[in-house]
């Protein structure tokens, strides 16, 4: 799936000093720092794994299943979604009313209508669709990614985890996606906190683009009996470090580069987030997470709709059109999901709220059988009729998309061997 995207161009990189170099130790990405970077080098991986990447478009605050993948205009009033439907491509198949460039792209999508979350509450269901387990100190799905492939892509230097947005209800600080007792080193680099700045170096060394340049001035430096243990090491995290700092990740995120054709179908907001997203995967990201606000709809769920719905069709239509025209389409999973559903009934207030018994799934690409609906629901979407999958099956799916052994497993503190999955398959008929 990588692609050569991005040119490099040669430049003197004399006068780099010790001072300079040291810079570089302490440039963080999202936690990263030179030493975590190596030790994290260093580890084995868990599994053999392939060059394909997951982006998770992640609704927060929990989208209603009604009126987005499962309307049920058969249902009684009070239940049927409030924004009618929409036909697609696969036949006797509808959506949500606001959904009708997914829907000319249902062919290439996969709907799950029995997607179960076992709680209501936004940051345990949150939990479980990101981890497979409940809250409880374990590891993402992204940081499961990073730690097995490492966390850096070895050739571009791209962040094997990317980060755009909160998951989670905590106003302080995203907590989810997180690495848990994996180290800070597996966790996600936000691209919108402070470690965006360091992509774009303000030392000295931001001059310096050339790999073999670099290393001509690390080779002096190495002179320096003071500074040779710290060089030895900076010269072993080449490959990923410093072709990150110098360069790839700064040209993906930066949208000047990409065709203003595609630029104007994907839009601004959530459609600019998701076509960053696949400039990612392209130079090596395995992971990205997206995360949309505005999805905790306890009152007007119409109106909310209205302002979320064509958002994410626009955005997701553009994304799947995109990456199929681009061939990327066994190399990259789009996964649609949020904390749990809505109540399927319309409360006093015109609005839904919690419901963990059914719940938003929906998928794209990642050289998966596509084009189906996955389960059933019950005649008023309150919870499955049949083909019940539940975060473990959707996390397995992740696994086989990404080449992750099912047997992972990694030493906790304590020293013992925890395993990453549990007993969850992958989703029937997608495989």
């Amino acid at each position: 799936m990588l692609k050569v995207l991005f040119g490099e161009k040669s430049t003197n990189c004399a006068g780099i000093t010790r001072r300079s170099a040291l810079q570089i130790g302490g440039l963080g990405f999202g936690g990263l720092n030179l030493s975590n970077l190596m030790s994290a080098r260093a580890a084995k991986p868990a599994g053999v794994t392939r060059d394909t990447s997951v982006v998770w478009l992640w609704l927060n605050g929990g989208p209603t299943h009604i009126e987005t993948f499962d309307p049920k205009m058969t249902a009684p009033k009070e239940y049927r979604s409030v924004s009618g439907e929409v036909k697609t491509r696969l036949p006797g198949v509808t959506l949500g009313g606001h959904f009708k460039g997914m829907a000319e792209q249902a062919d290439r999508m996969t709907f799950v209508r029995s997607f179960v979350v076992p709680s209501s509450s936004h940051n345990t269901g949150a939990f479980w669709v990101n981890t497979g387990y409940g809250p409880r100190n374990r590891p993402s799905l992204g940081s499961i990614t990073s730690r097995v492939r490492g966390p850096n892509h070895p050739l571009t230097g791209m962040p094997t985890y990317v980060q755009m947005g909160n998951i989670g209800f905590n106003t302080d600080a995203p907590i989810i996606p997180g690495s848990a007792w994996l180290g800070k080193a597996f966790g996600p680099f936000t691209p919108s906190g402070p470690s965006r700045a360091n992509m774009n170096l303000t030392t000295q060394v931001s001059r310096l683009e050339d790999r073999r340049s670099l290393l001509k001035g690390l080779d002096k430096i190495r002179r320096d009996v003071d500074a040779k243990g710290v060089m030895d090491g900076i010269d072993g995290m080449n490959h990923q470090a410093f072709s990150l700092i110098l360069g790839k990740a700064t040209q993906a995120f930066d949208m000047k580069r990409e065709d203003p054709r595609v630029v104007a179908k994907y839009g601004g907001g959530l459609g600019q987030s998701l076509l960053t997203a696949r400039r990612l995967c392209e130079v090596g990201c395995g992971f990205v997470a997206v995360s949309l606000q505005g999805w905790d709809m306890h009152g007007n769920v119409a109106g909310g709709m209205n302002g979320r719905g064509p958002q994410v069709d626009r955005a997701v239509s553009a994304f799947v059109s995109d990456i199929h025209q681009r061939g990327l389409d066994k190399n990259i999973l789009l996964v649609i999901s949020g904390e749990f559903g809505r109540t399927p009934r319309i409360n006093k207030n015109a609005g839904r709220d919690h419901w963990g018994p059914l719940s938003t799934l929906a998928l794209a690409g990642g050289g998966l059988n596509m084009g189906q609906v996955v389960g059933k629901s019950s005649p008023k979407a309150e919870v499955p009729a049949g083909g019940k999958v539940g975060p473990q099956e959707l996390m397995a799916t992740v696994f086989h998309v990404l080449g992750i052994e099912r047997e992972t497993s990694f030493d906790d503190p304590a020293g013992r061997p925890i395993p990453m999955l549990g007993t969850g398959q992958p989703i029937k008929g997608l495989i």
